[in-house]
C-alpha cells in the first residue's frame, strides 16, 4: 500500500485528498497543509515509487504501470482509511490521476481542484516526450528531468518550483523514472477522452498565466464543460500551489465551501 498521512479535523466531516505529480511527493503540499487542515480532514499520499512509497523487492520486477493501476493505488488507501468520498486536489500529472479516478469511480469524488492541469499535449510537449522516449534508457534520468523541468517552468519566478521538483526527483531510481515515463504512451487517448466527455462532478482548474504548455487547452475545456471553472493566477507558471500558495489556497478552499 502507498505511504500516507492523515490529519483529522475535530468537527469537519469533509475529506481533502492531495495527489502530487510525477517526480514529486506529498511534501510539495507543505504550503497547503496548515490552512487546509484548519477546515477539513486531510489525506496526503505518496504515489508508488515516490516519497516514502518505495517499491518492494517483488514490485521492482513488475512493469505494470498504467493510469488505471496507479489510480487503484489511491482507491486502496481510501478504502483502508474508510473514506467513502473526498474532494481531490492535484497538481500536474496528479490531475490526470484524479480525473481518471473520477471517470472510474465517480461516487468517490465530491469535487476536483486541479492545479497546473494537463488535459492536452501540444506540439512542443509531444516532441519533448518523443525525445525522452528515445533517450530514457541511455541518458541519466536526472538530466532528462532537469531539461523537462526547465522547459515546463522556464522563467526566473519558476525557479523555486523547478528546484523543488528536481530535488524530489533525485529520490527516484532510473528504473522507476522509466516506468513512469512509459505512462506517456497511453496519455494521448486518455486526455482526448477527458476533453470530449464532460463529467458531472464540480471541477475547478487553477492555472498560472505563464503555463504556456497547458493553459490554452484548459481554457477551451472550461468553455465547453458546464461543470468546469477556471481561475488564472497572474505572474505564475505551472506549479501554482508553490509559486502562489496564498492565491491557490484561498481559491481552492472557497470553491469547496461554496459547494
Amino acid at each position: 500500500m502507498l505511504h500516507y498521512n492523515i490529519y483529522k479535523h475535530s468537527t469537519s466531516e469533509k475529506w481533502i485528498t492531495f495527489v502530487h505529480g510525477a517526480g514529486g511527493s506529498s511534501s510539495i503540499w507543505f504550503k497547503q497543509l496548515r490552512v487546509f487542515r484548519s477546515h477539513f480532514n486531510i489525506l496526503l499520499l505518496d504515489l508508488r515509487g515516490h516519497g516514502r512509497s518505495q517499491p518492494s523487492l517483488k514490485d521492482s520486477f513488475k512493469d505494470d504501470y498504467t493510469f488505471d493501476v496507479i489510480t487503484e493505488d489511491i482507491l486502496q488507501v481510501l478504502d483502508h482509511c474508510q473514506i467513502k468520498k473526498s474532494h481531490f486536489v492535484g497538481i500536474s500529472l496528479g490531475t490526470i490521476l484524479i480525473r481518471n479516478l473520477a471517470e472510474n469511480q465517480p461516487d468517490r469524488v465530491e469535487s476536483m481542484i486541479m492545479g497546473g492541469a494537463i488535459m492536452k499535449m501540444n506540439v512542443r510537449s509531444r516532441f519533448l516526450i518523443k525525445v525522452g522516449m528515445i533517450f530514457k534508457s541511455v541518458v541519466p534520468y536526472m538530466l532528462l528531468y532537469k531539461l523537462f523541468a526547465f522547459i515546463i517552468m522556464p522563467r526566473k519566478n519558476h525557479k523555486k518550483s523547478r528546484s523543488l521538483f528536481v530535488n524530489e526527483a533525485k529520490k527516484l531510481y532510473q528504473k522507476e523514472f522509466i516506468r513512469w515515463f512509459q505512462l506517456t504512451s497511453e496519455i494521448k487517448p486518455l486526455l482526448r477522452l477527458f476533453r470530449q466527455t464532460p463529467i458531472n462532478i464540480p471541477s475547478f482548474y487553477i492555472m498560472g498565466e505563464q503555463d504556456y504548455l497547458f493553459l490554452p487547452a484548459i481554457e477551451k475545456l472550461t468553455q465547453a464543460h458546464q461543470q468546469a471553472e477556471l481561475f488564472v493566477v497572474k505572474n505564475c507558471g505551472h506549479v501554482v500551489n508553490i509559486e502562489q500558495p496564498l492565491v491557490f489556497n484561498q481559491q481552492a478552499i472557497q470553491f469547496i465551501k461554496d459547494l
